[in-house]
């Protein structure tokens, strides 16, 4: 009787190793939110110099908006998403490098390409927060007046990519 009493924490481990497994198997993250909220006022510095703010966004159209860190597996997984996206809405698409350097990012970016009109900077990661971020990569569709309309909660997949692509609208030629 004692022996089963040193099995139960045993087992109990196993009972949540492998709920905390099949959570972690389902693509919850990765689902999207159809939302309305205001973009948030922040104001980013530019890597190359500069500010950026996405309330309204530059030019006065719609963009996407993707927060990503040189250290982020799943970034690395969705980037040739985000430079189909890129390719599909030129100087629609925007990167946010979050809590990470210049030079790593940098670095990210010249071996994996640089699918953004431009890239703004995020080191202490308070930009991230006023998005409502809870860990990158996260995606947002910004509407020409600032609004927030769609938001991808973690790494991109085709479609996923469809779904940024549709709320972004018709491409431009």
């Amino acid at each position: 009787m004692n022996r089963w009493v040193y099995a139960l924490p045993a087992g109990a481990l196993a009972v949540i190793a492998a709920f905390g497994a099949w959570q972690m198997a389902q693509p919850s993250k990765s689902e999207f939110q159809r939302i309305s909220r205001a973009a948030p006022e922040h104001v980013f510095p530019l890597i190359n110099g500069g500010e950026i703010s996405f309330a309204p966004p530059p030019g006065g159209e719609a963009v996407i908006v993707n927060l990503f860190a040189s250290w982020c597996g799943p970034c690395e997984l969705e980037h040739k998403y985000l430079i189909e996206l890129g390719q599909r809405h030129p100087g629609q698409l925007y990167g946010v490098l979050y809590k990470d350097s210049v030079e790593n990012g940098e670095a990210f970016l010249a071996r994996l390409g640089n699918p953004f009109t431009d890239i703004a900077l995020d080191p202490q990661g308070r930009g991230g927060l006023d998005f409502g971020l809870t860990g990158v990569p996260e995606t947002f569709v910004i509407s020409a007046e600032g609004e927030i309309l769609l938001h991808i909660g973690g790494q991109l997949d085709p479609a996923l990519t469809e779904k940024v692509s549709g709320a972004l609208g018709a491409p431009r030629s």
